[in-house]
């Protein structure tokens, strides 16, 4: 994944992923699926987490998506998603990134 999508933000004590999806305005489940863990799952002090830049649009796959129906999803340019990431599995859980 292009790091440029991101920022890292590194977990500090009494943090939670709650309150640093408020302070970076995202979803937390969202916050949470882009890093690989639950969004009640505990976070360590000292680890870092993904944050997604604004301007983007983020999408994370499930059982049964199509190319298709992500480009839908995104109200995507075909050409321009698949340009934005360079390997689309479409298995579940699979982070894609677009940008008009």
């Amino acid at each position: 994944m292009n790091e440029s999508y991101f920022t890292y933000y590194t977990i500090e004590k009494g943090d939670n992923l709650y309150e640093i999806s408020r302070k970076y305005n995202i979803n937390p489940k969202l916050l949470a699926a882009i890093n690989g863990i639950k969004d009640n799952e505990y976070i360590y002090p000292g680890e870092e987490l993904m944050i997604p830049k604004s301007g983007y649009s983020y999408y994370i796959t499930g059982e049964g998506d199509t190319l298709n129906g992500v480009k839908e999803a995104f109200r995507a340019n075909m050409n321009t998603l698949l340009e934005q990431n360079k390997t689309i599995y479409l298995l579940p859980e699979q982070l894609l990134v677009y940008k008009d």
